[in-house]
């Protein structure tokens, strides 16, 4: 076995194949994977916990195919693809517990899927230690049960380059054909906009190449997603265009902004850094974000020189156009935007690492592979601190809510009621109630349409304690609770007979 795996090696390095094909994969590198993805799977149970719960972006997602509380407003920025991926728990469940379960299965099948894509172009122990190392950020184990759309994209992304290349490379391979328009519509399902920039270096190759086939199964793929996601403009939100203004305005306005910083400040563990204002996280929590690009340049160097250098230069092409809106063109930062960067990026950083701690005969350097465990030992160490606290401070926050939607039960605010205000969106979703704003990013009726409302349902606005609560809601009777002050409305008078 181990002359086997050092001939692969040396084969790679010489532009060979990077891995054997028959049974070597199937009894090897599948394992290896499938280990991977496994605990992968565990760790998000155990260190993240089926208990937590629902966050406000996940309320919206799960609120449109649930038993538990109307749809919330879905606002124009969104797409369906959460909402669907939820539904065969959320359409006859309200166990989170379940959900999160649920969830976290899928993403180890997608973490093993995705990296299995590419087992005719890399040794299978760099694609394993390439799934690790993502499956080590905090910021992957923290979204891996989460109903958000983000990680779902880098699976979608990941697949979709990988089955783009093996199509390229044979054109026979139908299965990578399928793979293609697969990754492609899980990702316009997910966030239609993330799918153009991520597909983009795939377009310019097929334009160049003059693939045509191949160029028209990735549009039909994207043509899923985005098809619906435009549809939906028209019938909901005034057209197209009107739907991307939108968009823009509840995003703060997209154009150039330096939001690298940002991100920066996100890594502490804020899962939504707006306004993203305060000092940089301190040096050791920063080090492997500097330390990721430099290794996949390593990665590429290492592929030119091996003469395979086409699959790690995509994989870099398409990590860039993916964080490009992140990092240059939005003025807030959530450290889950950047997930598919991070993954088409964990190929090309495993191999680097591989390339740095074997000699060309395949044996190890003791003194490089002591270096790299001392700094994996320091980075996992920091991400297990950031996403123990991260745990911790959302837990108390969604315990915060479900206090406060339990509170406004007993005050009478029952379903069918509705709930505005300060953290109307998921308060409404633990209470069973509707939410509707006049102002904000979700507007979605008027003062005169929550005034009329409450004439006929139990209704409360929500504010800040102590703060004032919304003008339509002055005269109102207010309660404290866990974390906001309840200003309910008069009780709806009875019906009389007709």
């Amino acid at each position: 076995m181990a002359n086997g795996t050092n001939a692969m090696l040396v084969g790679a390095r010489r532009g060979a194949p990077a891995s054997v094909p028959g049974t070597s994969w199937r009894a090897r590198g599948q394992w290896l994977l499938a280990a991977v993805a496994a605990a992968f799977t565990v760790a998000q149970l155990v260190l993240v916990g089926p208990g937590l719960g629902l966050g406000w972006d996940e309320t919206v997602y799960v609120s449109q195919n649930s038993a538990q509380a109307p749809p919330a407003f879905f606002s124009a920025p969104r797409a369906r693809g959460v909402s669907l991926l939820v539904a065969p728990v959320t359409s006859w469940s309200t166990s989170t517990e379940l959900l999160r379960v649920y969830l976290a299965l899928l993403s180890g099948l997608g973490l093993y899927l995705a990296l299995r894509v590419w087992r005719t172009l890399f040794p299978a122990r760099v694609l394993a230690a390439a799934g690790a190392l993502f499956a080590s950020l905090w910021i992957t184990l923290f979204y891996g049960p989460a109903a958000m759309p983000n990680q779902w994209v880098a699976f979608g992304a990941l697949a979709c380059v990988g089955c783009f290349l093996r199509v390229r490379a044979d054109h026979r391979d139908r299965a990578a054909l399928w793979g293609v328009a697969a990754g492609a519509a899980l990702m316009a399902w997910m966030r239609p906009t993330d799918a153009v920039w991520i597909s983009l270096p795939l377009i310019v190759l097929v334009a160049a190449g003059r693939r045509m086939r191949l160029g028209l199964v990735l549009l039909a793929g994207l043509a899923t997603g985005i098809g619906q996601w435009v549809i939906e403009a028209h019938l909901s939100h005034g057209g197209l265009a009107q739907r991307l203004h939108e968009g823009s305005r509840i995003q703060g306005g997209l154009g150039w902004n330096i939001a690298v910083d940002d991100q920066l400040r996100s890594l502490v563990g804020r899962a939504l850094c707006r306004p993203c204002t305060g000092s940089l996280p301190h040096p050791t929590v920063m080090a492997w974000w500097f330390v990721l690009p430099l290794l996949a340049a390593a990665g590429l160097a290492i592929a030119a020189r091996a003469r395979r250098t086409t699959p790690t230069l995509l994989l870099l092409a398409c990590a860039t156009t993916a964080a490009l809106p992140y990092l240059f063109m939005i003025g807030y930062a959530a450290p889950r935007f950047l997930l598919p960067t991070y993954l088409l990026l964990a190929i090309p950083v495993a191999d680097a690492l591989f390339h740095l701690v074997t000699r060309a005969d395949g044996r190890a350097r003791p003194a490089a592979v002591a270096v790299l465990a001392l700094g994996l030992a320091g980075h996992l160490a920091v991400q297990y601190v950031v996403l123990d606290r991260t745990v911790d401070r959302t837990a108390a926050d969604r315990r915060d809510w479900a206090r406060t939607a339990a509170h406004l039960n007993r005050l009478g605010v029952r379903p069918p009621c509705l709930l505005t205000g300060t953290d109307a969106i998921p308060v409404a979703f633990y209470a069973g109630c509707s939410s509707a704003n006049p102002r904000g990013h979700n507007v979605n009726t008027t003062e005169a349409g929550i005034l009329d409302t409450a004439r006929r349902i139990p209704t409360a606005a929500l504010s800040r304690p102590g703060g004032p609560p919304p003008p339509y809601a002055r005269g109102w009777q207010r309660h404290p609770s866990a974390g906001l002050d309840l200003h309910l409305a008069p009780p709806p008078r009875a019906s009389g007979p007709a």
